[in-house]
């Protein structure tokens, strides 16, 4: 490849910002990098793994190479490799980055003969072997930096690393000259690099790359340097940042007397930087090297502080000691910016691992990253909660705020959000997350007052069995499951009937039925149910069977939906659980739920149950493998369903818990969603819901009494059912208890200084009857479930059947 020459466009524009004031500079930089990041900055939390210190280059400002005579050993073995990695993990990292020499068994007969003796015939061999066992045994993301690559060694290398970087530092021939930094340095010279960072794009790996500013370059060089990434970045879309490191002088090297370049050079480079890359690119400058000035480069335009570690140092510039995250927070924050913990792979490689990541490192990648490819800012999951992080402290809007308080006041308006502005409230982060989360709260304040509702109910989950193949579902038993999550299981009519009436004993005002697709199960089972359950409790109200169970009965009778919905009705049920919804983005359930009803069937027989006259609740399930956006389409799809038809009771968002979902345990989900983005869950749909869903639950299954509290002051008002028996959530690991008694939740809302309140299925008053029966009930008996071989001998199956789902690969 030709060596990359100024032409005269690069000229006239390296003229042009010479000329403009770098303040306005400055200004232009960052208007652009908040078009394209908002207030977010990231940063890795990052272990430290200098592999070999040998290097076959002599780049003369370099104090990370040492020649054999200075380095204490070759190479790291693998025993130091892990326990580095091991100490990462215990102190919270998430990447290992593997910094080394560039191929110094072409320089030195020790490292040859190190390699051997470690069973390898190459730095890139015994580096690849290494990134696997950390990758296997501490789960930490292999990020390496070993030089110039080949597009053999990048397709190697790319199955157990997500991301590597190579440095252009500059594209100037000049510099390798004698006199010059680079000068008997074979692997800088800049034709060479540049081969190497395009063979990375070939390979599609995500590159780290940039430049170093003070090493004898001129401004023009760097914008040279800076449009070479550019070009190299457009031809594969494969540079996920771009660093600007300001040269340090360090005692002992050739260039121990060169000057560091006076800030406002960085800060000029840093502006141009963002001005030619533009408003995607992640621009990156190392916050150890430019302590007491983060400020200002924020001001510049960048949206990363690199990788930041815990426990090591930086072997590179071992003088300049890493920031204590706290201080970074701190100081990011003091700028208007807000501090994210970012994987080595940046969120959007994330967002499109099917594309930039080995299939290898997808699970690994997955179960890291949130549902915008950011990495898990904390240990909390659904059904066994972790470490509890308290809601961020709210102070004065910024101005990068004001667009955010927009959407705020339209959604107290009740105007129809956009779906970005959605993404939006779901991506807030910080004062802004705590700004979504105190709108949210007040507005249920404003709709709802302070009660919190709750109803005394029964679950009965009727069967396990199941035909469809949900890959998200713990709970479902088909014929090769029997060793999984307990017996399969039918509970017969009888039972339902005792179980109705002890709940009525106990203070329930309704039992809530859904249950697996049985493949005896047709139409007349579900009609048969209703029947039993009023037969044993007149009065008690029946709240069941999902959408897919409504249209799977309605398909074997050969009926219409809103038909079966009508004999369903004349048979006792009330209202129905807006469950199997799963996630309304049709490209998600093609790949969780493919033999599902889709979104708009799901839709259709809801709204046909509200033009009946039955309630419905609603809900979503996220976590697993959907985006941000997809849950913008989900809340958007229930607000004109709800519009239209007026019958959607209440909103239930159902974390996902992940913990024996099959979609899981094969590698192929998120473990749930965070924290954070469960308490935002309650708190945006509060905001794009209303005023046509003003009730939003918080389910104590998946989130457990600290997560409910926390839920109940982001904008929710109800806590759901008692239960008495919980089986779904259970099955699929959560630890939360199988029953949530009325002691125990009006305790828990006066807890927060709320008020709770006892109602019915559809919110109405409950008589101090069943109040006094729900505060005095006795212990529940053991439940009675009938084995499913047994039923299936006395029952001949039904011929209708689903299609089935394909094995996930």
């Amino acid at each position: 490849m030709r060596s990359v020459v100024n032409t005269d466009r690069e000229t006239s524009m390296t003229e042009w910002l010479c000329e403009v004031p770098l303040a306005e500079l400055m200004r232009l930089a960052a208007a652009l990098r908040d078009a394209g990041f908002g207030n977010v900055v990231t940063h890795s939390r990052k272990v430290f793994i200098p592999l070999t210190h040998l290097c076959r280059d002599v780049c003369h400002y370099c104090t990370f190479a040492q020649t054999p005579r200075r380095a204490a050993k070759p190479f790291l073995s693998p025993e130091e490799v892990l326990g580095i990695a091991k100490q990462g993990r215990a102190h919270g990292c998430r990447e290992a980055l593997f910094t080394l020499g560039d191929k110094p068994e072409l320089r030195y007969r020790i490292a040859r003969d190190a390699l051997r003796a470690l069973g390898h015939d190459s730095t890139i061999g015994y580096l690849r072997a290494m990134a696997q066992r950390v990758l296997d045994e501490t789960g930490l993301l292999p990020h390496l930096n070993p030089g110039v690559l080949s597009l053999a060694d990048y397709l190697s290398l790319r199955e157990v690393a997500p991301s590597m970087g190579l440095m252009l530092e500059s594209s100037s021939p000049r510099l390798c000259q004698q006199g010059e930094a680079h000068y008997g340095s074979p692997d800088k010279e800049p034709s060479v690099r540049l081969q190497s960072i395009l063979a990375a794009g070939e390979a599609r790996v995500p590159l780290t790359s940039g430049i170093l500013i003070g090493i004898g370059e001129t401004r023009a060089e760097r914008v040279a340097s800076l449009l070479a990434l550019a070009r190299c970045h457009a031809t594969h879309g494969h540079l996920q940042e771009v660093i600007v490191q300001n040269f340090v002088p360090k005692p002992g090297t050739k260039m121990q007397a060169t000057p560091a370049p006076p800030f406002e050079e960085l800060l000029w480079t840093v502006a141009v930087a963002r001005l030619i890359l533009g408003k995607e690119m992640s621009i990156q400058v190392p916050p150890n090297l430019n302590a007491g000035r983060l400020a200002d480069l924020l001001a510049a335009g960048i949206n990363d502080w690199g990788g930041v570690s815990p426990v090591t140092p930086d072997h590179v510039n071992p003088e300049s000691p890493w920031p204590q995250l706290d201080r970074l927070e701190r100081e990011t924050r003091a700028a208007g910016g807000v501090l994210a913990q970012r994987l080595t792979l940046y969120p959007r490689y994330v967002r499109a691992a099917g594309n930039w990541a080995h299939a290898q490192l997808r699970p690994h990648l997955l179960r890291h990253s949130d549902a915008d490819g950011f990495a898990r800012e904390d240990d909390w999951c659904a059904g066994r909660g972790g470490r509890f992080i308290a809601s961020p402290s709210r102070r004065p809007a910024t101005p990068r705020a004001g667009a955010l308080a927009g959407t705020l006041h339209k959604a107290w308006d009740g105007v129809e959000l956009e779906p970005a502005e959605i993404v939006r409230l779901f991506r807030a982060r910080g004062d802004e997350e705590a700004m979504v989360e105190a709108s949210a709260n007040e507005l249920r304040r404003a709709t709802c007052g302070d009660e919190v509702t709750y109803v005394v109910n029964r679950n009965i989950n009727y069967t396990n069995v199941c035909v469809y193949r949900c890959r998200f579902c713990a709970f479902s038993k088909g014929r090769t499951d029997e060793d999984l999550r307990g017996a399969p299981y039918v509970v017969d009519l009888e039972e339902i009937g005792r179980r109705t009436s002890e709940a009525w004993r106990r203070g329930a005002t309704e039992v809530c039925m859904q249950g697996g697709i049985h493949p005896s199960f047709t139409g007349a089972t579900y009609l048969e149910i209703v029947s039993a359950v009023k037969s044993a409790v007149p009065e008690i109200h029946v709240h069941a069977f999902s959408p897919l169970e409504v249209t799977q009965g309605a398909k074997t009778l050969n009926i219409d939906v809103e038909v079966f919905l009508q004999q369903l009705k004349e048979r006792g049920l009330g209202s129905l659980p807006g469950t199997a919804a799963e996630i309304l983005d049709d490209e998600v359930r093609a790949a969780l739920c493919p033999d599902k009803i889709g979104t708009q069937q799901w839709l259709a027989t809801v709204e046909a149950a509200h033009r009946l006259g039955l309630p419905t609740t609603s809900t979503i399930m996220f976590g697993h493998l959907e985006s941000v956006e997809s849950w913008a389409r989900h809340l958007l799809a229930l607000r004109r369903l709800q519009r239209r038809s007026g019958g959607i009771t209440e909103f239930v968002p159902l974390p996902f818990i992940h913990m024996e979902a099959p979609i899981f345990r094969r590698g192929a989900a998120r473990p749930g969603p965070t924290l954070r983005e469960t308490v935002l869950m309650h708190a945006v749909a509060r905001l794009v819901l209303h005023p046509l869903v003003t009730r939003i639950q918080v389910s104590w299954t998946k989130v457990g009494p600290d997560g409910a509290a926390r839920i109940l002051n982001a904008g929710a008002n109800d806590l759901g059912g008692t239960l008495m028996n919980e089986s779904i959530s259970r099955a699929a690991g959560a630890a939360h208890g199988q029953e949530f008694a009325p002691q125990q939740m009006a305790a828990l809302i006066r807890s927060i200084n709320r008020v709770p309140r006892q109602r019915s299925t559809l919110y109405g008053a409950v008589p101090n009857e069943r109040e006094a029966a729900a505060s005095h009930a006795a212990p529940l008996q053991p439940p009675f479930n009938r084995s499913a071989r047994e039923y299936a001998a006395a029952v001949k199956p039904r011929t209708v059947f689903p299609v089935q789902a394909p094995e996930l690969s």
